[in-house]
């Protein structure tokens, strides 16, 4: 298990499989009896060969079993589960120990199990019955395969570029490649090219578009030809689809050796054929899928069964296997006759054309379906089935004839099916491909290549070993000049024995047709390292310079931001980068501006967010209605808007931004304006004279806008170097409204890289004087359309002109007030506090100073102070 986790993949669990199948033994019902006591019970008397200890038995070394299944009879195999055995269904959950206890006033020992209680299906109908010669007495666990298995359950996302591994033939061949070993693939799986793929074949399939049936023995060949028709109008789309008709199958229950094998992996039994196709997709890791041909052949016009592929037509339905009826995206691969839809090619057949306990003649597809619309068609329905997990990973095209001819062979020995159309193989690749069967060129590489990039040592015949241990083929070098040539790539042939490196010998590389990742050389050095273990690679630290790294300026600006918001008391929070349509409509921006996701993660973020306020916004009521009754929340991220692109690409342009909200319980009654609460928060986040100006009609346009209300909210800018900011302000009613927001609510949202400008030009620090401040307030009465910040504006430069040297001063707003009964005006009052560096300042000369600043407001703006 560690060296697979090491070499191969994440093991998420070790299961011992086989254990939950101890005591359980094959027996053979001698005789049933009615049930004295009861009309649906009877009493069996069974044969185990003596072998287990403990029971009571009769005369002829028999055991009675109570028995409730309709199909219990004399002469049948069953599985006996005696006295002390668990039931394997219950294994893992609440287990149940068996004994021997009455039934209705008869001795019942054990149990005469259904595939159910054996964990093999979900079939509760009936006893299971064996198939085959089997010996009573013998160890259930033992004939099947099952006495210590175990079984692996590998993270399969370590598989993504290796479709070959989704199939037991892959994993085994890489449990060998890894531990050294050589491995062979089975001759049926690798004579794909040949007339005969199977080394003793019932039939043979010859490859072309309408490849006829050769070697098939008189007994598999149905003299009735079924006829089958293809049309594939999405040849870049499928590369290759296969199919065969067999006439004449025998559906019903899989021999028991299946069943097994598909409850290891979890699978559910349906019926042979059915289940055929599961477990060769297993195997091989090639979906595979069955058709009831006479369903088919219905549902086309004529007396053909023909199988189309290509688009579905606005407005067409089609009716899964898994009961749900959907409409097909428009670029879904879907399977149809010439008059309507029976599947999603690559997903999930239809119920239309499912096979049943009726079914008499069959349809096989082996096909290949171009990975990215696997994908794109899974997402969009939500169906996520195996065929989905192995096609959306792409699966070699060059393994279908061999997976077809293997399954057919299975059914004809085994479902006595008898073939009865020639073998459709419509294939669209390059023939070079078919040719060297391979899906890419061989690989040129030497042993230094490899040994360079991993820092080993290797041979190059332990190359060619690791290599050829998981089928690789490795070939002579190409002729090459007999003069050497100098250069970075000189030609070694002809060089005198003494001159040579070994180290330095060529190899040409030529993956195997089931592998779809080699083709570079870089590939090749990732599987010979992968193969012979990175453990054992040389532990050494590269030569690097020590000359540190240069700090990211964004990075730095954003811990600053962090640091000056969380020591101000604000939470800072991380949401998703989509959000819901809905949030955009409920702030009131556009959902039509920003960029929509076509395969998003979740119906709740299906667009690209224009800004971060209604991420914040969204926040607020869950968090008020935790308990927390007053907080702020700010958050760093980017937004995108399809207002802006980049003109190159078309892509969205990013923009950096920093967004604070906040917000207080309604039942605090809180004070004020809570747009001065937002605006201590930015002005200590600046730590620069801010700017605030009316948001102009030019900028309702915009979406970042749109959440506030713009007779109390304001656009910010960078006093000293008028450079942007962002904006600031209360929301809208209807936005508090949609959002349960509390009145007591306001935000901003600034461009997080335009707070660097602000930074950069910070006034240095100045040292507080150490005598004693002198504070006076001053009361103006001005006209009511005057702006407090013009206002503000003029006074502190009139304070700064009249100030004395050598001194420091701050001014700021004491309250704004308003009559009644005198609409035209408002009383403004600032408070000064200002001390001096040499002496004690006296109140005359403060309020001279403001006598002073007075009279330059009065003639300025006709103001009376008060």
């Amino acid at each position: 298990v560690e060296k697979i986790g090491a070499q191969l993949g994440a093991v998420e669990e070790v299961i011992k499989f086989g254990e939950k199948y101890q005591g359980i033994v094959i027996a053979k019902i001698v005789q049933c009896e009615p049930h004295p006591n009861a009309d649906r019970l009877q009493v069996c008397t069974i044969d185990d060969g003596g072998i287990t200890p403990g029971v009571k038995r009769d005369e002829n070394g028999y055991v009675q079993v109570v028995c409730g299944a309709p199909n219990a009879r004399g002469g049948l195999t069953v599985a006996w589960l005696p006295p002390g055995a668990t039931v394997p269904e219950t294994v893992g959950k609440e287990p149940f120990m068996l004994e021997a206890r009455e039934l209705r006033g008869v001795v019942s020992n054990g149990m005469l199990a259904s595939p159910k209680e054996l964990a093999l299906g979900d079939s509760h109908q009936g006893i299971l019955e064996i198939d085959g010669d089997h010996q009573p007495g013998s160890d259930f666990a033992e004939v099947f395969g099952l006495k210590g298995d175990v079984v692996l359950d590998i993270e399969n996302k370590m598989f993504t570029h290796r479709p070959d591994c989704f199939g037991f033939l892959g994993i085994s061949r890489e449990l060998a490649g890894i531990q050294q070993l050589p491995f062979k693939s089975p001759e049926w799986y690798l004579n794909n090219r040949h007339p005969e793929f199977i080394s003793e074949p019932v039939l043979s399939l010859t490859g072309g578009p309408h490849a006829q049936m050769s070697g098939v023995p008189d007994q598999a060949r149905n003299d009735e030809e079924l006829k089958l028709e293809l049309r594939n109008e999405l040849p870049e789309l499928v590369p290759r689809f296969s199919a065969i008709a067999l006439s004449n199958v025998q559906v019903g229950p899989s021999p028991v050796w299946l069943q097994v094998e598909l409850a290891k992996v979890g699978a559910r039994s349906i019926n042979n054929i059915v289940d055929y196709t599961n477990f060769f997709m297993l195997e091989t890791g090639q979906p595979l899928h069955a058709y009831d041909y006479d369903k088919v052949q219905a549902l086309s016009d004529g007396d053909v069964a023909t199988i189309v592929v290509r688009h579905p037509h606005a407005g067409e339905k089609v009716v899964l296997l898994n009961g749900k009826t959907i409409e097909p995206r428009a670029e879904a691969i879907m399977i149809a006759t010439d008059k309507q839809l029976i599947g999603i090619g690559g997903v999930m057949g239809g119920a239309d054309t499912e096979v049943d306990e009726n079914t008499k003649n069959i349809i096989l597809e082996c096909a290949n379906f171009e990975m990215y619309s696997i994908r794109r068609t899974s997402m969009a329905h939500g169906l996520f089935t195996d065929a989905v997990t192995r096609f959306n990973k792409g699966q070699s095209p060059l393994q279908n004839l061999a997976v077809l001819a293997k399954i057919t062979d299975e059914i004809v020995r085994y479902a006595d099916g008898k073939i009865a159309s020639p073998l459709i193989d419509d294939t669209h690749f390059h023939e070079d491909v078919q040719a060297s069967n391979s899906l890419y060129p061989a690989v040129t590489l030497t042993v230094d290549f490899i040994n360079d990039r991993l820092g080993l040592q290797l041979a190059a015949e332990e190359v060619k070993q690791l290599l050829e241990n998981v089928e690789f083929h490795i070939g002579p070098a190409p002729p090459r000049h007999p003069e050497l040539i100098s250069g970075p790539h000189a030609n070694v042939n002809g060089v005198p024995d003494q001159a040579r490196n070994d180290g330095a010998s060529e190899l040409v590389v030529t993956a195997p047709f089931w592998r779809t990742d080699i083709e570079l050389p870089e590939d090749v050095v990732e599987e010979v390292g992968r193969l012979y273990g990175y453990d054992k690679l040389p532990l050494k630290l590269p030569k690097r310079d020590l000359t540190p790294t240069k700090k990211d300026p964004l990075l730095e600006l954003k811990a600053k931001v962090r640091t000056r918001l969380s020591k101000a008391g604000a939470n800072e929070v991380l949401t998703y980068s989509f959000v819901h349509g809905n949030l955009l409509e409920k702030t009131g921006q556009d959902k039509e501006k920003a960029f929509q996701l076509s395969n998003a993660l979740s119906p709740d973020l299906q667009y690209y967010r224009i800004s971060l306020m209604p991420s914040l916004l969204e926040k607020v009521h869950s968090n008020i209605k935790a308990g927390y009754d007053e907080f702020a929340l700010f958050e760093l991220g980017r937004t995108h808007s399809l207002a802006h692109k980049d003109d190159e690409a078309g892509l969205p342009k990013e923009f950096e931004f920093t967004a604070l909200v906040v917000t207080a319980n309604a039942k605090l009654k809180k004070a004020g304006a809570v747009y001065y609460q937002a605006q201590k928060y930015l002005s200590n986040l600046a730590g620069v004279q801010l700017e605030f100006k009316p948001i102009g009609d030019d900028m309702l346009q915009y979406s970042v806008t749109q959440p506030y209300d713009v007779r109390r909210s304001a656009l910010v800018s960078i006093k000293k170097s008028g450079e942007f900011l962002g904006i600031i302000g209360e929301f809208k009613q209807s936005v508090r409204h949609a959002l349960k927001l509390p009145k007591y609510t306001a935000g901003f949202e600034v461009d997080t890289t335009a707070l660097q400008a602000a930074y950069n030009t910070a006034d240095p620090y100045v040292a507080l004087p150490r005598y004693p401040a002198v504070s006076q307030d001053m009361t103006l009465r001005v006209p009511a359309n005057l702006t407090y910040q013009e206002l503000f504006d003029f006074v502190w430069s009139e304070l700064n002109k009249a100030r004395p040297k050598e001194t420091f001063s701050s001014l700021g707003p004491r309250d704004i007030y308003q009559s009644k009964d005198d609409t035209d005006h408002k009383q403004v009052t600032f408070h000064l506090t200002i001390a001096s560096y040499e002496r004690t300042l006296t109140d005359s000369e403060v309020n001279n100073l403001l006598d002073t600043v007075a009279q330059a407001v009065a003639q300025k703006f006709d103001a009376e102070r008060i």
